[in-house]
């Protein structure tokens, strides 16, 4: 089946497109935009892959829903759009952003597609979710699709870091091969759970350093 995804995504992902169980999930998607408000608007479902082709990818952070409320999601984990307040959990990610790396620039706002356009893919494991229901299209078969994403990066390119913050997140290390990438684990950046080890891991620095290492540009976080 057509799906508009940018064209190297294309490539790679074309055999999960064909698969059933990806009809159901568009047939289903399909119905909760024409029957509910749902987020992100169904332009920027894919905007994770159309700002970061997978030629290019060489971090990935992954999160788990889109944000619920009105204007944030825009399809890239963690951040918000243009304009929109900056969540609690994204606040505390650029704190340690600058503890990690003294002297970064702040944040201009929450809107992460400068990390995006480097090489981040900033990836929810659901790509979708209704106004004011956090999880509501969770074991709908966007899971499944993005862990063929993080396989397919796992099995085709070498040398990504891929950072998990989190116990959802951190499941997803056993589909990622450590021998020859590098996963980063911390706590969750959340108000509840950041002072409990996401605080002082220090993901920017070791993420430069790693892709220093094996012939990178580091991320200008």
């Amino acid at each position: 089946m057509s799906v508009k995804i940018e064209e190297s995504w294309q490539r790679v992902l074309q055999d999960e497109f064909d698969k059933p169980y990806f009809q159901h999930l568009t047939a289903f998607v399909r119905g909760e935009y024409a029957t509910a408000t749902v987020y992100p608007p169904g332009a920027q479902i894919f905007h994770a892959f159309d700002a970061c082709p997978f030629d290019q990818t060489k971090v990935v952070i992954l999160g788990q829903d889109p944000y619920h409320g009105r204007g944030q999601a825009h399809g890239l984990a963690f951040s918000v759009a243009h304009g929109v307040r900056t969540p609690p959990s994204l606040q505390n990610i650029f704190k340690e952003l600058q503890q990690d790396l003294p002297g970064t620039a702040p944040a201009p706002d929450g809107n992460l597609d400068r990390w995006a356009q480097q090489g981040v893919l900033l990836l929810n494991a659901t790509l979708t979710v209704r106004a004011g229901e956090p999880g509501s299209h969770q074991k709908k078969g966007w899971e499944q699709f993005t862990d063929a994403v993080i396989q397919k990066v796992s099995n085709l390119k070498e040398h990504v870091v891929f950072i998990l913050w989190g116990a959802y997140a951190q499941k997803k290390e056993e589909i990622i091969d450590g021998r020859k990438h590098l996963v980063l684990k911390a706590a969750h950046p959340s108000p509840y759970a950041a002072d409990r080890g996401f605080f002082g891991s220090r993901p920017f620095s070791k993420t430069n350093a790693y892709l220093e290492q094996h012939g990178e540009a580091p991320i200008q976080w």
